[in-house]
């Protein structure tokens, strides 16, 4: 393999190492430059911010919107209040000194979620509105957005998801509605989604759903956190797009905000992280059966995780979880491989309300970067250091 990890990125080769969206960047050699396991912390400072307007921003994701091999950052604002997304374009090693709107309508938006949707090679965004219309923006790629298909009726829109889940090699969406139906959209090839089928209860408020084949049978199956006193619980998929096998986990009582699933313990079975409400956020390992393991518990004990990302963050070849906190600081959970184990690195202040965050090597040094989607104060970027 041409080794990346010296001096400035091959834009060349990290274009052909995206997946979802997110980036695999130069931490696969980490193992031969002697960077594992190097100990880390995020930093942030009084330029490391995405614009300088405190919007009520609910998510951000990372992408390559304008093709020239670095990551770029989309936001999503407003939440129930009708406000402009915008584009943050990296001009270099991080900066983010180009600021675009995202369409020219204010809406109530939860997330601003990234893929391919067309087919046509660049990264398109799908936007998800609270009781406003939700819609694909189509990329030029070169990271100008002209509106396209809308999808589905007006619904309490709280996260999207974006995978293939028909298996018919385009992308699909699926969408969660708090106290309404949850919708998978069926991508008809040229992000068009004339198709629906609904999942979960009808009035589940579910919040977030994470995609992973839990049972190893070769579909892929849904994992919903929800609210309100609602178990959450994981869908598997029958392999005809039925999603009838219901599989709790944790308890009835845990307000459940966010949900997350990755092989934490190294075993090739997929587990589930839950970001939790009021309470500590929890690890349930799976047995490759589609069932888990009773939780392990992390972080706070009165914790407010309302974002969660899974992501090796110091090159150890271990899974970590990053968690956005509401009211509380930020913090990367460093898993010493068995997932059982947790170092905690606080990153943050304790008066920030973090709704959404992703992971991203912004500055082309090998290792993950932070970007936080904060509602009222500005929306921030912590650079990931050697600690010293």
């Amino acid at each position: 393999m041409e080794r990346l990890c010296h001096g400035k990125p091959n834009r060349m080769k990290l274009q052909g190492l995206k997946l979802q969206g997110l980036w695999v960047a130069a931490f696969m050699c980490a193992a031969v430059t002697g960077w594992a396991a190097q100990p880390r912390q995020f930093l942030s400072s009084s330029r490391a911010t995405l614009g300088t307007q405190a919007n009520l921003s609910a998510s951000a994701r990372l992408g390559d919107f304008d093709s020239d091999g670095d990551l770029d950052v989309a936001v999503a604002n407003g939440r129930h209040w009708p406000q402009q997304n915008f584009l943050f374009l990296n001009q270099w090693r991080g900066r983010f000194n180009v600021q675009r709107r995202l369409g020219e309508e204010l809406r109530t938006t939860y997330a601003t979620e990234v893929a391919d949707l067309d087919g046509d090679g660049d990264l398109d965004i799908a936007v998800g509105n609270d009781m406003a219309p939700s819609q694909v923006m189509l990329n030029d790629g070169r990271g100008r957005f002209v509106p396209g298909a809308i999808f589905g009726g007006l619904s309490s829109v709280r996260s999207l998801t974006l995978v293939d889940l028909d298996g018919d090699q385009d992308v699909d969406i699926l969408a969660t509605s708090r106290g309404r139906p949850n919708q998978i959209f069926l991508n008809a090839g040229n992000a068009t989604f004339e198709n629906a089928i609904a999942f979960g209860g009808p009035s589940d408020s579910t919040i977030s759903v994470a995609v992973g084949d839990l049972n190893q049978d070769g579909h892929r199956d849904l994992v919903l956190a929800n609210r309100d006193g609602q178990h959450s619980y994981a869908l598997l998929n029958d392999g005809q797009m039925g999603f009838q096998t219901k599989v709790r986990f944790g308890s009835q009582g845990d307000e459940n905000r966010a949900i997350a699933v990755g092989d934490l313990n190294g075993d090739g079975k997929l587990d589930l992280v839950a970001g939790n409400i009021g309470q500590p956020n929890a690890v349930y390992l799976g047995d490759g059966s589609g069932k888990f393991a009773e939780g392990i518990s992390f972080g706070r004990p009165d914790g407010q995780t309302y974002a969660i990302r899974i992501a090796d963050m110091n090159n150890d070849q271990s899974l970590d979880v990053v968690v956005g906190n509401v009211a509380q600081s930020n913090a990367v959970y460093f898993n010493d491989g068995t997932a059982t184990a947790f170092q905690e690195m606080r990153f943050g202040n304790e008066t920030g309300v973090t709704y959404g965050l992703d992971v991203g090597d912004l500055d082309g040094d090998g290792f993950r970067d932070i970007v936080t989607a904060n509602s009222g104060s500005l929306n921030r970027i912590f650079y990931s250091r050697a600690k010293r």
